[in-house]
């Protein structure tokens, strides 16, 4: 393993400058320790929600769904350490990380899985706490709701304002600053049932509004991300898993329409809007369980549409971080296909669910053995190699000296195609 430093390098040297160095020290590997990272645990957490909720159950699901969630908790703590440790090492890179045309676009990773540690901690926490557990989870979630929000306009208008990325380079990357907000219908929709009836509507109100922001944010990047597959060329074939991101937005915001849609009887009452005969929660229950199924197959569609693309360059592929969007993106999928088999009472589609558990599993174990395998050769988390490499003369590390404008361009739409 090529970890401890071997040799002093020379950064200013001439014959260092636009090639990774073959040795380095510790110090500079932490300094590599990108927000992609936290797909890792967006992708265990994501795992956890979906165990909790396959319908298609056995002895020991529960505990094997614990056991996930624990280890997403555990690298999660790890993952903090690292990036502060990191932030410490090189302060000046906090800022210039969340706006970086390439690492930027992932912050947003952060923040979805700490959303999906509250899921985990209602689904396999709920039973063994007290009365006051419910009131924690409705401060937490409004505070998620807060930094989600604010993260979603933060971000973009700092991408607006510092960085000029081109329409030719769109991926489903360019998602990621409004992902928070995707995932708030079905944090909304997996606390509810512990809530009282205040609380209860005002989540459920709270989480139609923020999972449409959200959703709308998404369809117009789905727009931009089309026309570069329409007139560009497909990624590289090392960052085509990120396509999948392009399932998320669809699925989460299916599997949260109906997930709320389908308790609004539980807490709207018979005429709160209307005089109608009809219970206005059954109302709102079939228009949100109709919206969610009109979703749905989009997802399905980005699904397969992706899933050809990764085939097709399969054999060309290296590994990247971006391997890790082969799992959370699809459960949003694989939730939302569980929500629509518990509300249509249909077998057919427990079964997809289930299937599509079994194969989130499988890409979970196949994407950790590549990602450890590549931080041991060196493949990432070393200078010049992960997504903050042309931040130019920032604090420590390997830094590029072709700080014009056109290099940097270069290099993005490397990382990006």
């Amino acid at each position: 393993m090529r970890f401890r430093e071997k040799k002093r390098i020379d950064y200013g040297a001439e014959d260092e400058k636009d090639n990774p160095p073959e040795f380095v020290g510790l110090r500079d590997r932490i300094a590599h320790f990108t927000w992609p990272w936290f797909a890792a645990t967006m992708s265990t957490g994501a795992l956890a929600v979906v165990l909790g909720n396959t319908p298609n159950t056995f002895t020991g699901l529960q505990a094997i769904g614990k056991v996930v969630f624990v280890v997403d908790i555990v690298l999660f703590l790890l993952f903090n350490a690292l990036m502060i440790t990191r932030f410490i090492l090189i302060p000046r890179k906090l800022l210039a990380s969340l706006h970086h045309p390439v690492e930027g676009l992932f912050h947003g990773t952060y923040w979805v899985s700490v959303a999906l540690i509250l899921n985990c901690a209602y689904i396999y926490g709920n039973a063994d706490t007290g009365p006051w557990f419910p009131k924690a989870l409705e401060v937490c979630f409004w505070i998620y709701c807060s930094i989600a929000f604010i993260i979603g306009v933060f971000q973009y208008s700092m991408f607006f304002r510092l960085e000029r990325l081109n329409v030719t380079d769109a991926v489903p990357a360019w998602i990621f600053p409004i992902y928070p907000l995707l995932v708030v219908g079905t944090l909304a929709g997996t606390i509810l049932p512990a809530q009282p009836k205040g609380p209860s509507w005002n989540i459920f109100i709270g989480g139609v509004l923020l999972q449409g922001v959200a959703w709308v944010v998404s369809f117009l990047m789905y727009a931009i991300y089309m026309q570069r597959l329409m007139t560009g060329h497909l990624p590289s074939p090392a960052t085509r898993p990120g396509m999948y991101v392009s399932v998320g937005p669809a699925g989460y915001t299916a599997a949260g329409l109906i997930s709320l849609a389908n308790q609004a009887p539980t807490f709207i009452g018979a005429n709160y809007w209307t005089d109608s005969p009809s219970r206005d929660g059954d109302i709102v229950r079939i228009f949100g369980i109709m919206s969610g199924l009109f979703v749905i197959l989009f997802a399905y569609w980005f699904f397969f549409i992706t899933t050809v693309a990764v085939l097709a360059g399969v054999r060309k592929m290296s590994f990247s971080l971006n391997w890790w969007a082969f799992i959370f993106p699809n459960a949003g999928l694989t939730l939302a296909t569980i929500q629509a088999g518990k509300v249509l009472n249909s077998e057919a589609l427990n079964g997809i669910a289930s299937a599509l558990t079994i194969i989130l599993v499988i890409m979970w174990f196949v994407t950790a053995f590549f990602c450890v395998r590549a931080v041991y050769r060196g493949e990432i988390m070393w200078p010049g190699k992960d997504e903050d490499r042309t931040m130019e003369r920032i604090g420590r590390g390997w830094k590029s000296n072709r700080n014009n404008s056109e290099a940097r361009r270069v290099i993005v739409r490397d990382d990006f195609s």
